[in-house]
Parts: structure tokens; sequence; C-alpha cells
């Protein structure tokens, strides 16, 4: 069951809770000056956690600001997603259409992000995606009112191929979810690691969100290729963790994967997650003075520790920041909008990124192994990374 509230982000106060109904008109009249956001996340299954992750980390840059956007106070709408593609345009059209939001920030699934991608461009609404990486959102179905503050699907896994080719893989196997996220991480792993040299020697999937992982393990030991390359993520990723440790393949097939792999869930796999290299466009233990003190103040404010969820969340607000101040809160003057939020430049705790013509981040990728519960950089797998944009017509 969908629920709304509306927050004062201020004072976080939560000033109406569980409604099913359209809003007062009186009460729209009353609150039209401010500005209206609608967050479309999972707070329920297996992404539930990078769901509440983003929405702290948004509110978190918000309330750096005030509490405010360009000078306007802010009302918060919310729709569970349920990372249900079907329900995808459903849920989006009810932020847009009966909540009358004025940006929409989501989502995490692939999938659903296809059902915002459609209500943002028929509709117009400021869209910001703050996760999902599905590649058609900045090439074929690109849009000027949709802007991602995340990755490309490709863009973690591109740098990942080269860099385990280097560690001495000269052939891998690779398995995931066969979904959006999946086909596409493969996509950005395949062309690095061919490029660098390496062979692939089987493909191996399973559907979203399965986790019986067993028959595959055992696969995968049989074909005994030098490492193991994979792309998942929440709840799913900590379990595929432990069960490659359990069927006895820590420790003789290294395994690699797309950093989402171990964000998040350390805690949840335990040691088996100890070795474990990724490459990911932010990690825990960046020793900069800006990751430093993010990291102090997100755990001061919400009493848990930051992950790239929580960044990426913290830097959708910074970039709708600089839009909003750039225009006085005018989110209707959207051409001077659009423009300011092209040419930002986010100081993130990730390090500094742009925006490409296509509205995907220009940025660093970081290689990392998991020690202790903390992603620990050792390098850094690609400078300023672009995805390729292909396809991109901006209307």
């Amino acid at each position: 069951m969908t629920s709304r509230r509306l927050v004062l982000s201020r004072s976080a106060a939560v000033i109406g809770a569980a409604s099913t109904g359209l809003l007062l008109p009186e009460i729209v009249r009353a609150q039209s000056s401010k500005v209206r956001v609608g967050f479309m996340l999972p707070y329920t299954g297996t992404f539930a956690q990078l769901g509440v992750a983003i929405e702290n980390g948004f509110r978190m840059a918000i309330n750096e600001q005030g509490g405010k956007l360009g000078g306007r106070e802010i009302e918060y709408f919310k729709v569970d997603d349920e990372s249900e593609p079907s329900k995808g345009i459903e849920n989006a059209t009810k932020l847009v259409q009966r909540d009358k939001v004025d940006v929409l920030v989501g989502t995490v699934h692939s999938g659903v992000q296809m059902g915002i991608q459609k209500v943002a461009r028929d509709s117009g609404v400021l869209s910001l995606i703050p996760n999902a990486g599905v590649h058609a959102a900045t090439r074929g179905l690109c849009a000027p009112n949709v802007f991602r503050t995340s990755f490309s699907n490709s863009q973690p896994t591109r740098a990942l191929g080269k860099a385990m080719y280097d560690r001495g893989a000269k052939t891998a196997v690779w398995i995931t979810w066969k979904y959006a996220a999946g086909d596409e991480s493969f996509e950005g792993f395949k062309e690095g690691y061919l490029a660098a040299g390496g062979k692939i020697i089987k493909e191996l999937g399973l559907p979203f969100p399965n986790v019986e992982f067993q028959a595959l393990l055992t696969e995968i030991a049989a074909l005994k290729p030098d490492a193991v390359a994979c792309f998942f993520a929440g709840g799913g990723a900590a379990k595929f963790i432990r069960d490659y440790a359990a069927a006895g393949l820590k420790g003789k097939i290294p395994l690699y994967g797309s950093g989402f792999l171990t964000e998040g869930v350390l805690d949840a796999a335990g040691p088996a997650a100890d070795g474990i290299v990724t490459t990911m466009h932010y990690s825990d233990s960046l020793p900069t003075q800006r990751n430093g003190q993010f990291r102090l103040n997100y755990a001061k404010a919400f009493k848990q520790q930051p992950d790239v969820y929580a960044v990426q969340g913290y830097d959708t607000g910074l970039l709708l920041i600089q839009g909003a101040n750039a225009v006085k809160g005018d989110l209707n003057n959207k051409p001077a909008l659009y423009k300011a939020m092209e040419g930002a430049v986010i100081d993130s705790p990730r390090g500094k990124w742009t925006m490409s013509k296509s509205h995907n981040p220009v940025q660093d990728i970081y290689l990392r192994v998991v020690e202790n519960k903390e992603n620990k950089v050792i390098g850094v797998a690609a400078k300023a990374l672009a995805d390729s944009g292909a396809g991109c017509k901006m209307a």
C-alpha cells in the first residue's frame, strides 16, 4: 500500500502521514509557495535499505542549506516503488498528477526507472535519478529534464575489466541477475576486459531477485576460471558473498565485482567479503577532508555509516540546490535551471564531478578491496570516466 508523507525538511517533523486521497484544494493553495519534492524509491524488499540511504543523503544536503531550495520551503511526498517495474508508470504518475511535484527523485531499480522515464518525458517534470543506471535514461531516451547523479550501469564495470586483467586474471566467468542492470553491467565489463586481453569463458545468470546460487556456484567450480566477476546489490549481494565462501570458492577463485556487490552489505556478509576487489565511483575510505566531514555529519544525523547510496542521494540534493539557487527558487524557469545543472561542478564526498552532455556524471572510478568490513581504496581504475551517451539527442 502506498503511503504519502508531507515533511518539513527544516525540522524533519512529520505533519501528515498515510493518506490515500487528494489534498484539499485550500491546502494546495496555502502551500503553493513551497517546492514539492517527490521521492519514488524502494522502501520494502531487497533494495529497501538503498532507498532509505538515498533519502537520508538528499535530506542532509538540503538541511545543510537551511532546509530550503532557492529560498523556498519544501514539502516532501513519498511513494514506495517496491522495485516493481510493472507499477513504475502508475507510481510516477501519482507523484506528478496527484501530488503535483516540482521534482521527482527516483529510483534504484533500472526497470522501475523506465516507467519514471516515460512519465518524465511525457510530463516535463524535473526528474533526478539518484541510482538506477539504465543506459536508456542518458542515451536513447535522454531528455533535457532528466539528470542522473549516480552512474550508468556499465561505468563501474568498464573500469573493472582492465584492473582484473592487470592483476593476473586472464580468464573469467561473469555472473549476475538477468535484468537491465545486470545485462548493462556485463556490457561494460565485456568491453573493458576483452580490450585488455582477457577471455570470458562463461556468462551465467538468474532471474531478479532470485538468490538460489548453489547450482551456478557448482558450475563455476567446475569451470575453474582465473577469477569471477559479477553484479549484485542489496540483500542479494550479501547472500551471494556468503554462498560463494560457503561453496569453497573463496581463496581459490578470486571474486571481483561492480562496487555495488560490497556496498551497504559488509555487516551482513561478514568475513566472507574480505579480499573481494571492486570498482566504484566512491569508497568509504577516500582520504579526503570532504569525505571525512560528510561521513561524520551523516553518522551524527542518522546514527549509521553512509554508503555510496547515501552519497548519491546527497549529490542529488547538491545538484538540485545549485540549480534552484541559480534561478532563485523559480523552478519554472526551466532553460536557466537546466543550464545551471548542466554546468554544475559537484563537490562530492566521492570527489568533484561534472555532468556530461547526456546528463550523466563524468567521474573517477576507484579500485577497492574489502578489509575488516571496509571498502579500502587501493588505486584509481579510471580517471574522469564518461558514459558514451550513445543515441542521446536532446529535444
